[in-house]
């Protein structure tokens, strides 16, 4: 594995900004990724002017790329990129590569979405026309079931334990006023689910739903002079697992197991050092595999480590706080890293942690690649 220079403490969030989630009828996805944007820049304090770079999220719909979100607000930049899967830490890792390489020193980042509302279709391939497609698995939650099921029979884990997650996410949605799924969901409620795909129930699987998420990030001396608490880039580290079914046992996602030894080697952290952690959770399933992975448990001991109820709001390891993709949006991780910075800020009202000063945030794009990032209030951690 090649070293890595750190990055820690050079780049901070600065702002942030989004749209309701929900429902969003007759909006492109590009006016709502502006209409984020607004937001974002407001909340830094700052004007599109002071802006030098924009990082937008291609998403399903719509085109919602640099070009599109920059004719929207009139912007010339001198550094403009477009992610065509851009979860928000691939995003956030790209304008950080461009602050500290001196191609931009303020950039702005963008996504919106309206697959709610314009009825997109997810029953496609994922990947193309593969075997996995041909066999009808043309959806995550496919694979993601396989994959439960396999960790069921190799290390026992109950629908009980793996109910948890969702049962936890809809306890932290209830304090969350932007939050979609706001209903109780007890654990009885939840095993009488019908399967969406077994063993997934439809508690297991993200909601679809739109929304626009925004944030401006920037260099960290320019941050000092800005508004809020920056909240600083402390590290990240990456890792595809792109050979796909030529991956032994990729229905896990061994590969994940890579990108947490680079974040842990990169910042000199451990799991006991993060206050409020925030897994991008499509399916259940990949929460699960990450606590494992990160080592917030062993391998195989996810289950009896969520029956403890460690993640559950009081436990000692706080896990989406905001509800997730389960409870909250459907935003590809975007509000995920809105409600890091928001526990780092001291601004998540009910649900606030008790002084957070590290937040961890792990995404990934399926069976391909993985990102973990690290935030703090603390410039110095990770350095």
């Amino acid at each position: 594995m090649a070293s890595r220079a750190s990055v820690a403490g050079e780049v901070a969030i600065v702002g942030l900004g989004h749209t309701e989630q929900g429902e969003l009828p007759g909006r492109s996805v590009e006016e709502i990724a502006v209409d984020a944007a607004i937001d974002a820049v407001a909340d830094a304090g700052l004007r599109f002017e002071d802006l030098d770079g924009l990082i937008a999220c291609k998403s399903v719909q719509g085109q919602g790329n640099d070009v599109a979100v920059g004719q929207l607000l009139g912007l010339n930049l001198p550094y403009v990129q477009s992610l065509d899967y851009g979860t928000c830490n691939f995003s956030l890792h790209l304008a950080v590569m461009a602050i500290t390489t001196g191609l931009a020193e303020t950039v702005l980042l963008t996504y919106g979405a309206n697959a709610r509302s314009g009825k997109f279709d997810f029953g496609k391939p994922m990947y193309g026309a593969d075997m996995a497609t041909s066999a009808g698995l043309v959806h995550i939650a496919g694979r993601a079931g396989l994959a439960l099921q396999r960790h069921k029979a190799v290390y026992g884990t109950t629908d009980e334990q793996f109910g948890m997650l969702a049962v936890g996410q809809r306890l932290w949605a209830q304090m969350n006023p932007n939050a979609i799924f706001q209903k109780p969901l007890s654990m009885q409620e939840y095993l009488a689910e019908p399967y969406l795909v077994e063993p997934l129930r439809r508690s297991d699987v993200t909601m679809i739903s739109d929304g626009g998420v925004s944030f401006v990030v920037t260099t960290a001396e320019r941050a000092a002079d800005l508004p809020h608490t920056p909240v600083y880039v402390s590290g990240m580290a990456e890792h595809g697992g792109v050979r796909g079914e030529h991956n032994p046992e990729n229905l896990m996602r061994p590969w994940l197991r890579d990108a947490a030894q680079a974040i842990w080697v990169n910042t000199g952290l451990g799991p006991a050092d993060i206050d409020a952690l925030y897994i991008q959770d499509p399916t259940a399933l990949w929460t699960l595999q990450m606590l494992e992975y990160y080592g917030f448990c062993g391998i195989g001991e996810g289950g009896p480590f969520l029956a403890e109820g460690q993640t559950l709001p009081g436990g000692d390891r706080p896990l989406n706080t905001h509800g997730g993709q389960l409870s909250e949006s459907y935003t590809w991780g975007w509000m995920h890293l809105v409600e890091a910075t928001r526990q780092l800020r001291g601004q998540a009202g009910e649900r606030q942690l008790d002084s957070p000063e590290t937040a961890m945030y792990l995404s990934s794009h399926g069976f391909v690649k993985a990102a973990a990032s690290v935030l703090s209030t603390n410039r110095g951690v990770g350095a």
